[in-house]
């Protein structure tokens, strides 16, 4: 299939996990993607495993100065974009009381404000092709509450998803939000988390946490044009955890 054929894609935090399930989709969609992550060994690894339709470009998304090569840099390379995935995030799982300025602040500039910068940097190629799709990754924590930081930060996102919806509609740009639940990355299936990861999965009303490709499938479909009406709104996938 070619749901994605001549489109430029840009996917954040695409070194490893979720953003890595995201990128070979869409490579195999007929994309062309720009992969962007801090960790330039496991993001070159990925982009020479996908070949000509994939470049790695080392990224901070929370530098407005990054954000500006990594526009330049995809247009050079590919042309106009058509779809962002803001995906790069971090958890933490903090008391409140534990939890310093500093640490407050670094949830929210990675997962909150990198949003903002890379919707903000994108607009200008976007309106070229007159045809964008941009895709936030929140979580169901940003529906439901969860920890302090990490909780406050995918609210927001989801804000941010509608409040540019509406700014960005007549300019042919749709900006949707997805909310994952518990997602089977190498991250949480090893040593005690895995235990408890699967004592959690007896709780989900699908008795099983996802697969990162299952999530990618749901991306997909609102990078492409098949979601041509859908613009503001947030898909969940979480096995319905957040329907009890």
């Amino acid at each position: 299939m070619s749901r994605l054929k001549d489109k430029v894609v840009i996917i954040t935090g695409a070194a490893q996990g979720m953003g890595a399930a995201h990128a070979r989709l869409f490579v195999a969609e007929g994309a062309q993607v720009a992969l962007t992550d801090l960790n330039e060994e496991k993001g070159q690894a990925l982009a020479k495993e996908l070949g000509d339709q994939a470049i790695f470009i080392q990224h901070n998304v929370t530098s407005e100065e990054d954000w500006d090569r990594v526009i330049a840099t995809t247009e050079q390379s590919f042309g106009p974009i058509n779809v962002l995935v803001n995906n790069a995030g971090i958890t933490m799982a903090k008391p409140l009381v534990d939890t310093s300025l500093e640490d407050y602040r670094r949830i929210l500039d990675i997962n909150q404000v990198s949003v903002f910068l890379g919707t903000k940097a994108v607009v200008p190629s976007m309106k070229k092709t007159k045809n964008g799709s941009i895709v936030n990754i929140s979580s169901i924590n940003g529906l439901v509450g969860g920890a302090i930081g990490y909780t406050d930060s995918k609210f927001a996102v989801r804000g941010l998803t509608k409040a540019a919806a509406l700014e960005l509609s007549p300019q042919g740009i749709r900006v949707n939000s997805v909310h994952p639940g518990v997602i089977e990355t190498p991250m949480i299936m090893q040593g005690d988390t895995k235990a408890a990861v699967e004592e959690f999965a007896k709780q989900i009303p699908l008795r099983r946490i996802a697969k990162p490709e299952e999530i990618s499938k749901l991306v997909l479909f609102l990078a492409s044009d098949d979601s041509s009406y859908s613009t503001g709104a947030e898909f969940i996938a979480d096995g319905g955890v957040t329907a009890q």
